[in-house]
């Protein structure tokens, strides 16, 4: 009995570190992204300068500094495609982030390197972003709920939907006539 009750122990514990193992990865590379957002017709990518101000804006949103110069993005009329990243705990995570005028259409997590938090992958939690603009403050103007066991994840991905939105307003007002 305690040998059958051992196997059966060590088989659920394998059962879950491997899931715990598999949960992180690849679950879209961001060229396959940005063309399936764009109907398998993405334009162009394009450049945005990040000048003084922009990237303090950018380091308000993030609590520390920003290093780029600059960040692709891709466009076409009011909406925008972006791939960003930020570090949830330790690793980055990539997101896919869809803007159009000025709203959230989509977002999607494309890359998970953390071993704690991949739960923020799925739709039940990304769903929560579609519709969220900024406000004044450049604070999203929906409430995200966290997951247990994922705030810094769940802060990662709210950080860059921000970013995003400052991003394509900026872009947009520079486009605009």
């Amino acid at each position: 009995m305690k040998s059958k009750l051992k196997i059966t122990t060590l088989l659920l514990l394998s059962l879950i570190s491997t899931t715990a193992v598999l949960a992180g990865g690849v679950y879209q590379q961001p060229d396959e992204f940005i063309s399936e957002v764009f109907d398998n017709s993405p334009p162009k990518a394009e450049v945005l300068w990040l000048n003084t101000d922009l990237k303090q804006q950018i380091a308000d949103i993030l609590n520390h500094k920003y290093q780029a110069l600059r960040i692709r993005y891709w466009k076409q009329q009011h909406k925008s495609a972006w791939v960003l990243e930020e570090i949830g705990k330790e690793k980055p995570i990539t997101a896919g982030i869809v803007v159009n005028n000025g709203k959230i259409e989509r977002l999607k997590i494309l890359i998970f390197r953390e071993s704690r938090g991949w739960e923020i992958r799925h739709d039940f939690f990304t769903n929560q972003f579609k519709q969220a603009s900024l406000d004044e403050n450049h604070m999203l103007d929906k409430t995200i709920d966290n997951i247990s066991g994922a705030t810094l994840s769940v802060r990662a991905v709210k950080k860059l939907a921000q970013i995003a939105l400052l991003l394509d307003r900026e872009i947009q007002q520079t486009a605009a006539p």
